[in-house]
């Protein structure tokens, strides 16, 4: 029976680990952590977003430019495929109204602790508190709680992540170890990341709330998405899907009003005032909550009294920031192995019978579900990558 070594117990190395052991190859995953999946855990802490409902051109184009390099995983996992996979764990899934799609439990442990049942079932040994380190003689070398110990394996699939949150295993300390035997990798950098703020104390009251109804714009990306105020700055679904652009250097503006023209601001604000404070008249004509007022007072004093030097801000407000939150705090990351590294099978061009996967590989998506989705279906792509490697 052929061997294979899954490093890193994550969603993209468990889905190898599925294929592979369903093929009747004889599998062990190799985890540096006490437990697999921790941040695939955490992710689910806040209702687990495993997917995304959109056909398959819709998920390809959240990838941008590796949508093309991706095709061939995602066409084998699709997001109908996820589901069905799901269910087929005994977790009954429903589509939200922005076609997210979540477990009816909204958590990650319910599917995480069934599919590791089936794993077991299928033969799949996990190690936990193994650290790769790298080769030494054509062996695997792993620092454990007993010592160095030295594994060979027929194939080796490398699923080891990025390089945010590393309490959770994704410290991106394989990097350097990989670009010694299989050449440069991509930088790190962050993806999905909050913002970092130094807010004025006249903030304070408004600290924990969300911004509503507005669009960010950086760049050549762009969101409805809420935002939330925080102590350290920005945070939320509206600001992750901008800030590549942020990261890229864009300026980044929020649109106050985007339901409503420059010429409607105008209009509205050239109403009469009378003897109302100017907070008051935007407050009054503009619909402006409490929080967009706080906003626009924050990056924008003195406010214009021309009504359409008004307008232009109010539609295209400056946000001033310090960057993007440290890499450890992103939700994901960009970088690592590129795509000329690997062939369309995913294994290194460099060390025949070592494939990577998941967020090792340099790629990133806004969240949705799209994140979860390009580790499943890499993985399997992986997977199925290895079997016919090994049985050809």
């Amino acid at each position: 029976m052929k061997t294979v070594a899954v490093i890193g117990g994550g969603p993209a190395g468990l889905a190898a680990a599925e294929v592979m052991a369903e093929a009747g190859l004889s599998v062990t995953v190799y985890d540096a952590k006490p437990s697999v999946a921790r941040k695939f855990l955490m992710a689910g802490k806040s209702g687990l977003n495993l997917t995304h409902d959109t056909p398959l051109e819709g998920l390809l184009r959240a990838y941008a430019e590796r949508a093309e390099w991706l095709r061939p995983a995602v066409a084998g996992f699709d997001s109908a495929a996820i589901v069905a996979w799901a269910e087929g764990l005994g977790q009954r899934m429903f589509t939200g109204t922005t076609a997210r799609v979540f477990p009816k439990a909204m958590k990650a442990s319910p599917l995480l602790r069934a599919w590791l049942a089936r794993l077991d079932g299928l033969g799949v040994v996990r190690q936990t508190r193994w650290r790769w380190t790298g080769w030494e003689g054509g062996q695997l070398c792993f620092d454990t709680m007993d010592g160095e110990q030295r594994v060979a394996a027929d194939a080796v699939v490398l699923a080891m992540g990025g390089a945010s949150w590393a309490r959770l295993g994704s410290d991106g300390a394989w990097a350097r170890v990989l670009a010694e035997h299989a050449g440069p990798m991509a930088p790190f950098a962050p993806s999905n990341a909050a913002l970092a703020v130094d807010w004025s104390a006249h903030m304070a009251p408004h600290l924990g709330k969300p911004v509503k109804g507005v669009a960010w714009h950086a760049g050549a990306f762009q969101s409805r998405g809420e935002a939330v105020l925080s102590a350290q700055g920005l945070e939320g679904g509206g600001i992750y899907s901008v800030s590549r652009g942020v990261r890229e250097g864009a300026n980044l503006r929020v649109d106050l009003l985007p339901d409503l023209s420059v010429g409607d601001v105008i209009n509205r604000l050239s109403k009469p005032r009378g003897k109302a404070s100017q907070a008051n008249h935007l407050r009054k004509v503009l619909k402006l909550d409490p929080v967009k007022l706080a906003l626009l007072n924050e990056w924008a004093r003195p406010l214009p009294p021309d009504a359409a030097a008004l307008a232009k801000v109010i539609k295209g407000l400056p946000v001033r920031h310090a960057g993007l939150r440290p890499m450890d705090e992103a939700i994901s990351t960009a970088g690592g192995v590129p795509p000329e590294a690997v062939d369309a099978g995913l294994m290194l061009r460099a060390l025949p019978g070592v494939f990577c996967t998941g967020e090792m590989l340099d790629w990133e998506a806004p969240t949705g579900g799209y994140l979860l989705t390009a580790c499943l279906a890499t993985g399997r792509h992986a997977g199925r990558s290895v079997v016919s490697y090994l049985t050809a």
